[in-house]
């Protein structure tokens, strides 16, 4: 189902359950200013396996709370889980592969959203 609301509020409400089921480490990058396929990331570490399978199953049932489903969802892994949102690409990593394949050094040139806590 497509996103009913901006883009801008997905990237809160991820980031806000994110924060909520403690994930580490949490950034929101803008790519529309350096990529020509991509519009954002929100990427985030897990601290072991079962917490990375339980961030993916909190933000895939959070949103669907709000009648928003993946377009894809690229994984399960003990390493990483790529959820499709569209404009907005979640990606949860074990703190291995997130050091493995910085995607914030790839895409260093991409703007840095800033996040809400939840409250």
């Amino acid at each position: 189902m497509a996103n009913p609301f901006g883009v801008e509020r997905l990237i809160q409400e991820v980031y806000r359950i994110l924060d909520q089921k403690k994930a580490e480490d949490i950034v929101a990058l803008d790519l529309r200013g350096v990529s020509d396929s991509l519009d954002y990331f929100l990427i985030a570490t897990a601290t072991s396996t079962p917490h990375l399978e339980a961030l993916e199953r909190a933000v895939r049932e959070g949103l669907e709370e709000l009648g928003v489903r993946p377009e894809a969802v690229e994984g399960p892994s003990t390493r990483w889980v790529l959820l499709n949102y569209g404009s907005l690409l979640v990606h949860l990593m074990s703190p291995e592969a997130r050091a493995f394949y910085d995607l914030e050094g790839l895409w260093a040139d991409a703007d840095r959203l800033a996040l809400e806590p939840a409250v």
